[in-house]
């Protein structure tokens, strides 16, 4: 692993750069590009595309059609969900990305598993900042930067690098770490974290260990705080240094308690379901399946999702965090994705 990858925007000063899409990641590029000197413009539907439309406006951005913002760039940004990309494409860049232009992603999703198969003739590369957009935005305002996953899937005008390291230079992730990878490494192990620890394995170990408390007889707030509120204080001693870091700053009693129970709950066999997710991941079955759910109306992922807003925990926990001032007031600042 390349973690001493030097960039800057130079490559990229003289291309116009479309960004298509104007949610939490769309924005903060676009911004930041900007802020760098970079020419942007942002492909949105007026009357469509609200209020995303309105955002970009009020930003001082030159919002166009997403067709004419292809035609007029070198390089298009696709910053839209996995799911509608397959025909954004088909419908609006492919009949109007110029040869040798360059076209980016920021989760190999569609490309991997073939819902898009770009022409011949242009570049496709990846720059994947590991924060959402709200971070990357406020770290490139205070002179920072968020680190980011780089690939080069085409290279047609052979300088593909170079502009990728340029746009992440623009973005800022160059003032922090770029990591080179590629469209299969960061798909797979994306999708893999999220649905065996980060979203499917911490949420179902939260809901299981508050039906085992309540269960056994102990008061759903109780039972709240102890597996989800707490959560947080772990999670934030993981993410700012690692398990060393959570074991200092945890007692004695808690730290025996996870080197001879923790392993009883989370084991060997759990490594073995969570090779059967990657298998999937890899293999393409996940991929496929989401296509099929989305396609029919996504009526089992409401369901589940249903399901899971309606389960105690969540009922407990609105009536609990409603008490926690502290809480609403970072509501407006809780980052997306």
């Amino acid at each position: 692993m390349n973690t001493e990858i030097k960039a800057t925007t130079k490559a990229l000063e003289d291309t116009r750069i479309a960004i298509i899409g104007y949610g939490s990641q769309g924005r903060a590029h676009a911004l930041n590009l900007r802020d760098s000197g970079l020419q942007v413009v942002v492909g949105l539907r007026e009357g469509k595309d609200e209020p995303s439309f309105g955002q970009a406006k009020a930003d001082g951005m030159r919002v166009l059609e997403p067709a004419e913002a292809v035609r007029e760039a070198g390089f298009i940004s696709v910053l839209t969900p996995d799911m509608i990309q397959a025909k954004l494409y088909a419908d609006v860049i492919e009949p109007n990305i110029k040869k040798n232009a360059a076209l980016l992603f920021a989760h190999g999703f569609s490309v991997h598993y073939g819902a898009i198969k770009p022409r011949a003739d242009i570049d496709v590369v990846m720059v994947a900042p590991k924060g959402p957009g709200a971070l990357v935005r406020t770290e490139y305002q205070i002179g920072r930067g968020v680190p980011c996953l780089v690939a080069i899937h085409q290279d047609a005008s052979g300088h593909a690098r170079e502009k990728t390291l340029a746009y992440a230079a623009g973005i800022g992730g160059a003032r922090a770490m770029l990591i080179e990878t590629d469209f299969k490494e960061e798909t797979e192990s994306d999708l893999f974290g999220e649905q065996a620890v980060l979203c499917g394995g911490v949420s179902e170990l939260v809901r299981y260990g508050f039906e085992t408390l309540v269960e056994a007889g102990y008061k759903p707030e109780i039972a709240y705080y102890e597996v989800m509120h707490e959560l947080k204080l772990i999670v934030d001693l993981f993410y700012e240094g690692g398990i060393t870091k959570m074991l200092t700053f945890v007692s004695e009693t808690a730290q025996y308690g996870d080197f001879t129970r923790g392993s009883r709950v989370v084991d060997a066999s759990t490594k073995e379901k969570m090779r059967a997710v990657l298998k999937e991941v890899q293999d393409g079955t996940f991929a496929k399946e989401w296509a099929a759910e989305y396609a029919a109306g996504m009526p089992n992922y409401k369901k589940f999702k249903q399901a899971d807003c309606n389960h105690q925990i969540e009922k407990v926990g609105a009536a609990l965090r409603a008490r926690m001032p502290w809480l609403n007031q970072s509501a407006a600042k809780t980052p997306a994705k």
